[in-house]
């Protein structure tokens, strides 16, 4: 508990200080300097202090203080081009006991030390309404993208074309080639790793797949990465989305949703969305049995917000009896899923086949009573598993998991933010979890 003040102390101290001055505006003819320093209290607690393989899959309790910096540099536009370089890095300054950081994702999870590392190196062209990238970026997209709610955001090697000739359409396409990113690489993610060895997929998969059939040296390897495509058509009240990526000698992602958002009077605004995304083997995984993928998940979501600051947001998804969730689900930094928990997902059921989800969340916008940018979150998540496929650590079947988690989340016009989030984890024949994340900072 003295820890969790502290922490909670610590956030608020540099809130307060950061708060106290405005953004500054940092571009020197045409150069820009920008940034965010992130800190942050981290605490898994899995009833399981010896990582004890009999225990909720052998994770052990973890928890730690983080400091996470960013500084980056822009250039000036040249004729449409522009460049980025942005330097990243973290450390706990040597006070946690590494015995118990395993499981915070900010360090590798085995070498569990500070690290630093060019996260982001790009060239930009934009000429009327084409743009064209090159180099380490943090991509956005439904299903890979940078996953920008922990403590450093993923980044990947990419070439990607947008096009948005036509009014109301994006049409975008690329290749991904590399990836870094601790919380959703496979690899180690403290460093740029090719786009099969960052995935979930059995080791003998990735290496088949990075090294064109034959198990080589890392320094024969021809790393293979994803090619992706988008088209979305988003007007005010119609947005509509269709993606495929498509992983060489791994599996096929094929992304499609629906949104129709309105308001009706009173001040009720509501956004009801369809959601469908499928998964399946390709090429070489698909030739060898390791790892087997091949399933589809089903969504359906109806969020609303009210004039007097209370919103609400439901979801319900079901996925279908397939192998392959665990390889697959929130690979690459993509959570667009619309029934999960504030922190807790699939990791802790023993397998998701077959198995459906249902969330619901109220939450208040406490900007209403004068406290800009301050708003708060209740939400309830129960997943019905399939006993056939899911079990504990202990052999047994799994039949539910329960979530119950809060969130306390402020940003200022001045850079700051704050976000709290506790959830707990109630599993059929597990002991219970639970997950503190107190993670603030500011942007300049």
């Amino acid at each position: 508990m003295i820890k969790v003040i502290s922490s909670i102390c610590s956030v608020v101290l540099l809130t307060a200080v950061t708060g106290q001055a405005e953004t500054a505006d940092l571009n020197y003819g045409g150069w820009q300097v920008s940034g965010d320093v992130r800190m942050g209290w981290l605490d898994y607690d899995y009833g399981n202090p010896t990582g004890d393989p009999g225990i909720n899959k052998g994770h052990i309790d973890s928890e730690g203080y983080y400091l996470v910096p960013k500084l980056s540099l822009a250039t000036p536009h040249y004729g449409g081009l522009q460049a980025k370089m942005t330097l990243a890095g973290a450390t706990d300054f040597g006070i946690n006991d590494e015995a118990h950081e395993p499981r915070n994702f900010v360090f590798d999870g085995t070498e569990l030390e500070s690290f630093f590392l060019l996260q982001e190196a790009y060239v930009t062209y934009k000429s009327g309404r084409h743009e064209a990238l090159f180099g380490r970026y943090e991509l956005d997209t439904p299903m890979i993208n940078k996953d920008d709610w922990y403590m450093l955001a993923d980044t990947f090697g990419v070439a990607s074309y947008t096009n948005r000739g036509i009014d109301d359409l994006m049409l975008t396409g690329g290749y991904i080639y590399s990836m870094a990113g601790v919380w959703d690489s496979g690899a180690n993610g403290t460093e740029f790793h090719s786009m099969p060895d960052a995935s979930f997929v059995d080791p003998a998969d990735k290496a088949r797949a990075d090294h064109s059939g034959v198990l080589l040296d890392r320094e024969m390897a021809n790393d293979r990465g994803v090619v992706y495509g988008g088209v979305r058509y988003e007007t005010d009240r119609h947005d509509l989305q269709l993606w495929d990526y498509f992983a060489i000698d791994l599996y096929n992602t094929f992304f499609a949703q629906y949104n129709w958002l309105h308001g009706l009077a009173g001040g009720f605004d509501y956004n009801f969305g369809l959601q469908l995304i499928d998964f399946k083997e390709m090429g070489k995984l698909a030739d060898h049995n390791t790892t087997e993928i091949d399933w589809t998940l089903y969504s359906a979501m109806f969020d609303g917000s009210f004039k007097g600051g209370f919103n609400f947001a439901t979801g319900l998804s079901k996925y279908s009896d397939g192998p392959g969730q665990g390889a697959t689900l929130g690979a690459w930094g993509g959570y667009p899923y619309f029934a999960n928990g504030m922190i807790f997902h699939f990791f802790e059921a023993g397998s998701l086949r077959n198995a459906a989800s249902y969330k619901g969340q109220v939450g208040y916008d406490l900007g209403k009573l004068g406290v800009e940018g301050l708003a708060a979150y209740l939400r309830y998540t129960y997943y019905e598993l399939d006993s056939q496929y899911s079990f504990a650590s202990n052999g047994l079947g799994q039949d539910e998991m329960i979530l119950t988690g809060v969130r306390l989340s402020y940003t200022a016009d001045n850079g700051v933010y704050f976000t709290g989030t506790w959830e707990k984890v109630d599993l059929d024949h597990e002991p219970e979890t639970d997950c503190l994340r107190l993670i603030g900072g500011v942007r300049f």
